[in-house]
């Protein structure tokens, strides 16, 4: 069971792929802003993983990467993003300060060099602040021999701030879920998965839907309504994609014992991304799609949709689900 103290960073243990992560995911559909912020240290690696995505009014993306140096896990502080907890379990601040690249089309992050060398680099100023708005939800999703996310709880919050592109700025007042987790992590180790999920006053959920090659899968997830945060036992997600092959409209239906809620999503702006193996090669796709999601009882909710495949012969494993 998590406590207050799991909100810090945790003791680094010998795993060569140690990481402990932070994400923070926020939208404010009035402003028509949304987007991600995440920091991983990996100091037995020597370094981290920072990235800001920012899906803006206008149809453009914000997009910034680095691998700053990390070789202790003492705070979570690297690449221009740093986390401040002020109440464990409550409250979070999140801040960055450094640059982005304005990319005209999210799209053509398929290849990143381009995108982001033809884009605009602009000073990024984020800052914002996270509160818990229900309790936070454990759960792993990692199978026998495979570490993905050994640790590993996130929650819903209502995300206020302001988020300055050059001389812009953009007040944000909204919602959104942070994520954290600790442990070995490969993001070779799925075979496919599908995390999604979406708030707004008074309602949210998180489900996620890990693929085996032998056709099992681990599913899980919570739906908070009405005051009371349920966890989900079985999750199905159906989506239809593309003429990229990528997730535009989503349906979920998610259970709790004998309640349900059927979620139907719709993509707004899709970013391809992709983690390299050991050897180098691009053999794991992401593609993070920011959505507008509705339930059959008429509530509007926004946030997104993080589909992971690892590539066999370049096709993503998992086009099924």
């Amino acid at each position: 069971m998590i406590s207050a103290v799991d909100e810090y960073t945790h003791q680094l243990t010998h795993d060569v792929n140690f990481n402990e992560s932070m994400y923070f995911q926020f939208h404010d559909p009035a402003r028509k802003i949304a987007g991600f912020l995440r920091l991983a240290n990996r100091p037995n690696e020597g370094r981290g993983e920072r990235t800001v995505c920012l899906y803006l009014p206008d149809g453009t993306l914000g997009f910034g990467f680095d691998r700053p140096q990390v070789l202790t896990n003492e705070s979570m502080a690297a690449g221009g993003l740093t986390v401040e907890v002020v109440e464990p379990l409550d409250e979070l601040r999140v801040t960055f300060d450094g640059a982005v690249r304005i990319v005209s089309n999210p799209r053509a992050m398929a290849d990143p060099k381009a995108a982001l060398g033809a884009g605009r680099e602009v000073q990024c100023r984020i800052t914002l602040r996270y509160l818990a708005t229900a309790p936070a939800h454990e759960q792993t999703f990692d199978a026998d021999g495979k570490s993905f996310a050994p640790h590993h709880y996130e929650q819903l919050a209502a995300v206020t701030g302001d988020v300055c592109l050059g001389e812009d700025v953009i007040a944000v007042t909204g919602h959104g879920l942070r994520d954290h987790s600790w442990g070995p992590r490969s993001w070779q180790a799925p075979w496919f998965y599908r995390w999604m999920h979406g708030s707004t006053e008074g309602f949210g959920f998180m489900v996620a839907y890990f693929g085996e090659p032998d056709g099992t899968s681990r599913h899980g997830g919570f739906v908070f309504d009405r005051g009371t945060l349920h966890a989900c036992d079985h999750v199905t997600i159906t989506t239809i994609r593309d003429s990229d092959g990528y997730q535009q409209s989503i349906i979920v239906l998610a259970r709790s014992g004998d309640l349900y809620w059927r979620l139907h999503g719709d993509a707004v702006a899709s970013v391809p991304l992709r983690h390299r193996s050991t050897n180098g090669a691009p053999s794991t796709r992401i593609v993070e799609s920011a959505m507008r999601w509705r339930t059959d009882d008429g509530v509007s909710l926004c946030g997104m949709a993080e589909y992971l495949d690892q590539l066999d012969d370049g096709q993503p494993v998992g086009l099924h689900v």
